[in-house]
């Protein structure tokens, strides 16, 4: 909870706070594996190692006006940078995931029409790479690689 509450707080426009989680930990077996099926093959691998995962979603349409809001992509990113801050801090590892079927989250949790999912995000300790198969523990050990500054920031 400690990691949702700091998502709680982060900035929003109009205060909107249109983030939304589904989480399950292990001790959760059947909500966990409705989420784990939500995730590509490639993802479920490792991902069912993990303590925790969540679903990020985001409401598309402001509570207010009910017009669509095209900053809620924007506030979630927001809200799982204080997560993820979070996270670690108290020594937690977040993996967040593109890699994941939207259709499937949303039939599976009888989401609303305004309520998109977004990303699976899987949290848990740092895990032994030796554990994975070859190509992901190859990429897990590859150094991180960066754009430059300079292709970051137009003119």
């Amino acid at each position: 909870m400690t990691l949702f509450e700091a998502a709680r707080w982060a900035a929003s426009s109009g205060n909107e706070q249109p983030w939304r989680f589904i989480y399950a930990t292990q001790a959760q077996a059947e909500r966990f594996q409705k989420l784990l099926a939500c995730l590509n093959e490639g993802n479920q691998v490792w991902a069912k190692a993990a303590p925790v995962l969540i679903l990020t979603l985001v409401k598309t349409h402001s509570t207010r006006s009910g017009r669509p809001n095209r900053y809620a992509w924007h506030d979630l990113g927001l809200a799982i940078g204080n997560l993820t801050l979070q996270a670690s801090a108290l020594d937690l590892y977040v993996h967040q995931m593109g890699g994941f079927s939207a259709e499937k989250a949303r039939e599976t949790f009888a989401l609303p029409a305004d309520i998109e999912p977004v990303t699976v995000i899987a949290v848990g300790r740092l895990g032994d790479p030796e554990m994975l198969p070859a190509d992901l523990r190859a990429r897990e050990l590859a150094p991180q690689q960066r754009k430059p500054l300079a292709e970051l920031i137009l003119n």
